[in-house]
């Protein structure tokens, strides 16, 4: 397919169909280890679209979260090293940190001719640093939803698709091609686009850091303390810092293209938009590919492993985060969040 004079491989589920899917892997057993961020949208669709799925859980709260999600102790529901045991495809489906903790209880039911599945090309792609070396004689293959497990959950059910990247990193069957195609129709991907693990381990570092969550809240916050400075108040503020931008033009351009909000907004908004975007891409391109240079040389995987790995990682976290949550602004959005006309008949 063309995108803008580059050719990419596309593939969509009117030529890859789901019955074609489930003919692929009528004989296999696909088990999900991990139940928390990808794992139940995974599992679900998966089940619900006909395939042979069971979970792979440690006891405590997300394996009763997997309980009450209908999997049932015993049938489709085990502990981890049972689930990779019986699974013909294994799909791991951890945090990275957490693969890594769990990487030696999983790779001696990792036999030949299985097939280990990842959704983040993290551990393969660092494995250096990870030790998530796999055996030569399975197929290591991936599958990365271009959003939350609870975002492909629910475009699943809606009846529509999340849009995923695809790559074989090891093909010891002659069938991980296809093993990996199977699956990422089975999950409910809207389309299929081939990278590689490196290149959606590269890319997805970088985005996560920049414009999806780290560049973003940067800007944002930027823009509310300048205004909160010069003496707006903070509904203000947050109202043309966030608020318009979440809830009046992220619908629009995600569905028409930015080409087309700069063509239909205000002249003046246009002439401000036109000018001020150059300065904007000139202050902040030198970061960004500061910051994928620091991906590209594995210093964030490293980092992100360094961390994880602190006893008391998880007390630091949650400090940084309850300083996030008790900002200025993210106190605003709960207010102004409260006060969108449709909490009105709540």
């Amino acid at each position: 397919m063309d995108f803008g004079g580059v050719i990419e491989n596309i593939i969509t589920r009117d030529e890859f169909t789901v019955e074609k899917a489930r003919e692929i892997l009528k004989d296999e057993t696909i088990a999900v280890i991990g139940y928390g961020v990808q794992g139940p949208g995974q599992s679900l669709n998966l089940k619900d679209n006909g395939f042979n799925v069971i979970v792979g859980q440690r006891p405590g709260k997300t394996y009763e979260k997997a309980v009450a999600d209908g999997w049932v102790p015993g049938e489709t529901l085990f502990g981890i090293e049972e689930a990779a045991q019986r699974g013909t495809i294994v799909m791991c489906l951890l945090s990275d940190a957490a693969v890594m903790s769990v990487w030696p209880t999983i790779k001696p039911y990792l036999t030949p001719g299985k097939a280990l599945y990842f959704s983040h090309g993290f551990a393969i792609t660092w494995n250096d640093r990870t030790g998530v070396v796999p055996p030569k004689d399975i197929d290591v293959i991936m599958v990365a939803p271009k959003g939350s497990g609870t975002s492909l959950r629910r475009l699943f059910v809606e009846g529509r698709g999340l849009n995923s990247s695809y790559a074989v990193y090891q093909d010891a069957t002659g069938r991980a091609l296809d093993r990996t195609l199977a699956l990422g129709i089975g999950i409910g991907s809207g389309y299929l686009f081939e990278t590689t693990f490196q290149r959606e381990a590269t890319s997805d570092l970088t985005g996560e850091r920049g414009s999806l969550m780290g560049a973003i809240q940067g800007l944002l916050l930027a823009q509310y303390e300048v205004l909160r400075e010069n003496g707006h108040t903070p509904s203000e503020a947050f109202n043309e810092t966030v608020e318009e931008l979440t809830q009046s033009l992220m619908p629009l351009f995600a569905e028409k293209g930015m080409d087309w909000m700069y063509a239909n907004c205000s002249t003046t908004a246009q002439r401000g938009a036109l000018d001020w975007m150059g300065p904007f891409h000139d202050a902040i391109k030198p970061v960004v590919q500061k910051l994928y240079e620091s991906v590209k040389s594995g210093n964030e995987a490293q980092i992100s492993i360094d961390s994880n790995s602190k006893p008391d990682y998880r007390v630091g976290l949650e400090k940084e985060l309850k300083a996030l949550r008790e900002s200025e602004m993210w106190r605003t959005a709960v207010t102004v969040r409260q006060l969108r006309p449709e909490n009105d008949n709540k």
